[in-house]
């Protein structure tokens, strides 16, 4: 009031350059976009979304027996849900878990990650990670201060020793795989259990899709070969099997001295997962995955039948059976999987993501999501792959009088 506006010259605010040189999450990107797109009035096939929709009853609160809803509440995850989880994997996975000593309810398995990276990893520590990678393991490692050791996808995990060095601390898997399906074998596993034996490294295995595999297909929970956690981390979602995926709600399973180190990070960081949700997911625990599991297998069965559909279209996927993602080649198209995934986007309203996101070895490739759609929306959307795969192969418009090279780019121009 009354006083003279400031004159001195002004600097320009400056950002961390750690920051700088990290990218958006590319699936996140897409997914903003489609989400903008469809906001405008477009119809939009969404292939992009990682998440499943299913038919869940609208949450009912007022019933809740849990005392402090709208309050903060333990910063391990409210002992109940902790219970519950423990009780999951050990009947379901032979893992035997402490609920008050090894598990860590988050807002997100997302976080969960990245708290147990940064609960092991000091600046220059290196971390393996094969391709194709969950898009954000690289970031979090970075934002970790650490360095991720990239595997090319055509790399077998029994060959991942030659990627260690003196710096290596850990190596990330998700399992089964997004974005292949790809479930890791017994032998796999126990093999990644012996390199962590032999070199020290900390095995972080994210199983966030653990429920989305075929019926008579053996799903090895990596912690069970491991069952004192020597050097096993466990990371899981509530997110995918419970089809909540906008609630953030994840967990850690791990020995208690990684936990309590993961606890501190919480603590300063989030504080608790929202205690509301995280009481409503405990108490209708069981139910819950009563109501989601037989649409978890329909999902799966849809999935695997877009793989005979792209299959008989003539387009090859990575090996697998699980989730409900597939990683399809782009053969022999002149675009690169972001060109071809922003003309796709552009000229058939399909929104797919592109395989760069999963590694570099992975340029080839885009990630299709069978989730959200219906089936006759997704067997579209299939076809539109196809067609940009034929209209963008070289063979193809050689054929065509005065035909040019096409070239993609990173923007699909909507």
């Amino acid at each position: 009031m009354g006083g003279q506006p400031h004159t001195a010259t002004k600097q320009p605010l400056r950002t961390s350059l750690l920051m700088e040189d990290i990218g958006q999450a590319l699936s996140v990107q897409y997914n903003n976009l489609v989400y903008d797109m469809k906001a405008a009035g477009r119809d939009i096939i969404t292939l992009s979304l990682g998440e499943a929709f299913f038919d869940l009853p609208l949450p009912a609160f007022d019933g809740l027996t849990t005392p402090g809803l709208h309050h903060y509440s333990h910063s391990r995850g409210l002992p109940e849900l902790r219970r519950l989880l423990a009780k999951y994997y050990e009947t379901r996975f032979a893992l035997p878990v402490d609920p008050d000593t090894e598990v860590i309810v988050t807002a997100g398995s997302k976080a969960a990650i990245h708290m147990a990276l940064m609960a092991i990893l000091d600046p220059g520590d290196q971390v393996i990670v094969p391709e194709p990678y969950w898009l954000s393991y690289p970031a979090q490692i970075r934002m970790c201060r650490g360095e991720p050791v990239m595997v090319p996808h055509d790399v077998p995990v029994f060959d991942f020793e030659r990627f260690i060095t003196a710096r290596t601390r850990a190596v990330i898997i998700n399992n089964p795989n997004n974005p292949s399906g790809h479930i890791y074998t017994r032998a796999e596993l126990v093999y990644l259990h012996e390199l962590a034996d032999r070199h020290g490294l900390l095995l972080i295995v994210d199983e966030a899709y653990n429920e989305f595999v075929p019926p008579g297909t053996e799903f090895l929970a990596a912690g069970a070969l491991d069952p004192d956690k020597e050097h096993t981390v466990t990371v899981n979602s509530m997110s995918k099997n419970y089809g909540v995926s906008g609630w953030r709600i994840g967990y850690l399973i791990a020995n208690q001295r990684l936990t309590d180190q993961v606890l501190k990070i919480n603590q300063h960081l989030v504080t608790c997962a929202p205690t509301i949700l995280a009481a409503y997911l405990a108490e209708r625990f069981d139910d819950l995955l009563d109501i989601t599991r037989p649409q978890i297998q329909h999902t799966v069965q849809l999935r695997n039948r877009v793989g005979t559909w792209f299959a008989d279209h003539g387009i090859d996927t990575l090996p697998g059976t699980s989730t409900f993602y597939l990683f399809a080649s782009l053969g022999g198209s002149s675009l690169d999987s972001t060109g071809f995934a922003g003309r796709l986007l552009k000229e058939s309203a399909v929104s797919v993501v592109p395989g760069i996101g999963y590694g570099d070895s992975c340029d080839r490739y885009i990630r299709v999501s069978v989730g959200s759609e219906s089936e006759d929306r997704i067997t579209r959307g299939v076809a539109a792959i196809r067609d940009l795969v034929e209209t963008t192969t070289p063979a193809h418009l050689a054929s065509r009088p005065g035909s040019t090279s096409l070239a993609g780019g990173p923007n699909p121009g909507v």
